[in-house]
């Protein structure tokens, strides 16, 4: 079976687990970008649902959904992983308006080797800390999470433009994937109650932000935030250097990004 076909089997099978069809944008990302360069043929590479330090299929188009890029929108990825998320955003975007960090020297290098081999080299990918964002191209139309975090870092609500976008995964434990947006100034009344969301509970939005859509639910590894994760080692690098001594691994470096089999989301 060729790649054609391929593609259009996973993409049937994938609305079929969404329950609903994809949106047009995000189809068309899934149709033209390349699975080859993002894919690990080894045996062992594998995606699982259940796996904290995996994005399952689903979870991806979800996240790329909820932000709702559009051509020519400054794009920021925090947690460039393999790059296939990325390279979906420069599809729709374009490559040299999607900026991607992620602290993972390892992640960096596979997503720079994988986004030139699929054709998006003009993405920018740095090694930085999430939590910071990338300051020097600031400000961002959409911001993507990859990690989940119980809101955004400070610093990437600084860094969104004026009636931009975040998409994250909501939570701990199992997530639901939000997109909030700022709340603008013909918006605000100082004298009305707090934000409420669809269900009419309170909004988790951080201050000055409102959920504009939910997706939901999922899992992913979330991201070390200052105050979350009491008794974590905070230098992630330093952190998951000790634990692959631990298992007696001669290499110094961060854990290998799970790899995107298409194959097993069928």
């Amino acid at each position: 079976m060729d790649d054609a076909s391929l593609r259009a089997d996973m993409i049937e099978g994938l609305e079929h687990q969404l329950g609903e069809p994809i949106e047009p944008p995000v189809l068309t990302a899934l149709q033209r970008v390349s699975r080859d360069p993002f894919v690990d043929d080894s045996p062992g590479g594998t995606v699982d649902g259940d796996d904290p330090h995996s994005l399952s299929l689903a979870t991806l188009v979800r996240l790329v959904t909820a932000l709702d890029a559009e051509e020519g929108d400054s794009v920021l990825v925090v947690g460039a992983g393999v790059g296939y998320s990325v390279a979906m955003l420069a599809e729709i975007a374009g490559a040299q308006r999607v900026h991607a960090v992620d602290i993972d020297r390892t992640a960096v290098v596979a997503a720079r080797s994988n986004l030139d081999a699929a054709g998006y080299g003009a993405v920018l990918v740095d090694r930085a800390d999430g939590a910071d964002g990338l300051p020097a191209y600031a400000p961002y139309d959409r911001i993507l999470i990859e990690t989940a975090v119980v809101e955004p870092p400070h610093a990437l609500c600084e860094q969104l433009a004026p009636g931009g976008r975040i998409a994250y995964p909501r939570g701990a434990g199992v997530q639901t994937v939000a997109a909030i947006e700022p709340i603008s100034d013909a918006k605000r009344d100082p004298t009305a109650p707090t934000e409420t969301d669809a269900d009419g509970s309170e909004d988790p939005a951080p201050a000055g932000f409102e959920t504009v859509e939910t997706y939901g639910p999922t899992r992913l590894q979330p991201m070390l935030v200052d105050g979350e994760q009491p008794g974590t080692e905070r230098n992630r690098t330093r952190r998951e250097d000790a634990e692959r001594a631990e298992r007696g691994r001669q290499r110094r470096h961060g854990w290998e990004q799970d790899w995107i089999d298409w194959d097993d989301q069928l």
